[in-house]
């Protein structure tokens, strides 16, 4: 596996609280290809949302390495860390984290103009990305107006738009019923194979775990398998 976007080298990360110290991670190790399906599950308090924001440049390890595209993320400034971020990955939250006052088409251009793209290039670029969840006919509306499952591909949408090496889902099915979030997964599974995404999902959901190609198992702070 020469192709490696995702690599934890004995990666330690402790919190600082009040008098006490917490163990987050210690010493995970493992690597992720380009346009791997996989997931990272555990429990509530394992670890595995400090992983995620490992590999999402929200967080540096305390030790350790973390390299995300080739790039070692604790030689990095805050500054380079955001443009990494916002270049590689792209982030779809269990609560959707929509901009309620935008409709749809407004919220998935969003990242775009970050990236200082003209405004016809974005609606362009969102419509397709839209068509592209089913919900091309629902541009001008509301998050509001949207049904659970509507809003999560919306929020996909929206972390597709710039084109990320990476997809990080995080419990992206847990406020979906069964056969919506079914669909869910079925549409990651897609960007997966046709666009050669990498698609990391972090989850508590053993079923979410077994239905991606590779599962790494973590437990307080370790990985298991």
């Amino acid at each position: 596996m020469s192709n490696i976007v995702v690599r934890l080298d004995n990666v330690v990360k402790t919190y600082s609280m009040g008098e006490s110290e917490v163990h987050a991670l210690r010493g995970i190790s493992f690597e992720i290809a380009q346009g791997e399906f996989l997931s990272i599950m555990g429990p509530s308090g394992s670890g595995k949302s400090t992983c995620m924001n490992m590999i999402g440049c929200l967080d540096r390890p305390t030790s350790g390495i973390v390299e995300i595209n080739g790039k070692e993320t604790a030689k990095m400034t805050e500054k380079e860390l955001a443009v990494l971020r916002n270049q590689t990955v792209g982030f779809v939250f269990q609560q959707y984290h929509l901009i309620p006052s935008m409709n749809v088409l407004e919220n998935v251009m969003l990242p775009l103009k970050y990236q200082k793209v003209e405004k016809s290039e974005r609606v362009e670029r969102a419509k397709k990305a839209l068509e592209a969840v089913g919900l091309g006919d629902r541009l001008k509306h509301r998050p509001h107006e949207l049904s659970g499952g509507q809003k999560q591909r919306v929020a996909i949408a929206r972390a597709m738009i710039t084109e990320p090496k990476i997809l990080l889902a995080d419990e992206p099915t847990g406020a979906l019923d069964s056969s919506t979030g079914k669909q869910v997964m079925e549409l990651f599974k897609t960007i997966n194979r046709e666009k050669g995404t990498t698609v990391i999902i972090v989850t508590h959901d053993p079923g979410i775990g077994a239905s991606t190609e590779r599962c790494i198992k973590i437990l307080d702070g370790q990985v298991t398998e």
